[in-house]
């Protein structure tokens, strides 16, 4: 029979895994991708969820409380990190296991329970969540983080509203942003924080779409999808292939695709590879979508960070100009 329950619902993924079975070959690699989904599951139940179901190289599970949710979240990145740390696999896959980064996504709200399975818009909220998440980053929703006591809610920052995928309004989204029971926590933009001074924009420039994006309009997602708030139509680009944000004064690209991103500053003959990582965006320069901007052809968004204080626009013209 189904029933109709008030829960949070969280997926976790764990990504890299494809390049471990290249390196370890299926039999190995099948072994580390099933120990650390297990490792996951083993953290549901510690913290009094329910595993709804494995996705391959991730879960899916519920929890009355967000706070256990959100804790459980915690436990599964420190959980990986000292199972990798502490040698639990055997030294062959030791160096390896770096490559396995974990991504987890929260939204709560009702949710029909039925023959073992949850759907309701919570769930597909939560995983659509997880393609705008980086690299062990949890991303959860305005009302898990109302659910949270004030001490918890001042780990994360904003993200502002993200559109998701097959969702006609964006989602007010947070970032699990400090360590528990720190006292060297990332502020947080949810509440009534002090605006910063000299507020800064950033352009992006591919081809004749040329937008400056600051304040309100932060995050930007960077896809192919045209949900993207950033539209970049090519088979190479990712739905969701990067995103920047405005944090502690200063404008952050994150990956979140499987092709990757690359960065190269305005006379910087360096090329900075991103692959699921973040980099702070500085000065001028460009982004390569899936590949080098050195390569041919390669989709090239040109960005400049700027002040409002009058800063000369960059010229559009084609992209990687």
């Amino acid at each position: 029979m189904a029933q109709i329950l008030e829960r949070t619902v969280l997926f976790a993924d764990l990504r890299g895994s494809t390049s471990l079975y290249e390196i370890l070959g299926n039999a190995d690699a099948t072994t580390v991708v099933t120990q650390s989904v297990s490792l996951l599951a083993g953290v549901v139940m510690r913290r009094g969820g329910a595993v709804v179901k494995t996705l391959g190289d991730g879960l899916m599970a519920v929890f009355a409380d967000a706070r256990d949710a959100v804790a459980a979240a915690d436990e599964m990145h420190d959980s990986l990190q000292a199972h990798a740390s502490h040698g639990t696999w055997p030294a062959a896959f030791d160096r390896h296991l770096p490559l396995l980064r974990l991504q987890v996504a929260l939204a709560q709200g009702e949710v029909v329970e039925m023959g073992g399975d949850c759907f309701g818009d919570a769930v597909n909220v939560a995983a659509r969540l997880l393609d705008h998440a980086g690299d062990n980053e949890t991303l959860v929703t305005h009302s898990v983080l109302g659910s949270l006591d004030d001490h918890e809610q001042q780990r994360f920052r904003t993200l502002d509203r993200l559109q998701l995928r097959g969702r006609v309004e964006p989602v007010l989204v947070h970032l699990l942003a400090g360590k528990r029971a720190s006292t060297d926590v990332v502020a947080t933009a949810y509440g009534d924080i002090a605006p910063a001074h000299d507020p800064e924009g950033i352009r992006l420039v591919w081809g004749v779409l040329n937008r400056v994006y600051a304040g309100p309009s932060l995050p930007v997602v960077l896809g192919r999808s045209p949900q993207a708030a950033y539209c970049i139509d090519d088979s190479r680009v990712s739905r969701s292939h990067a995103r920047i944000d405005w944090h502690g004064g200063t404008f952050q690209l994150t990956d979140l695709s499987f092709n990757g991103s690359y960065v190269r500053f305005l006379n910087d003959p360096e090329v900075l590879v991103l692959r699921r990582g973040t980099c702070t965006l500085h000065g001028a320069g460009l982004i390569g979508l899936g590949a080098p901007p050195t390569d041919e052809g390669v989709p090239i968004v040109r960005f400049e960070v700027m002040k409002f204080s009058g800063t000369e626009p960059l010229r559009a013209g084609k992209p990687g100009t």
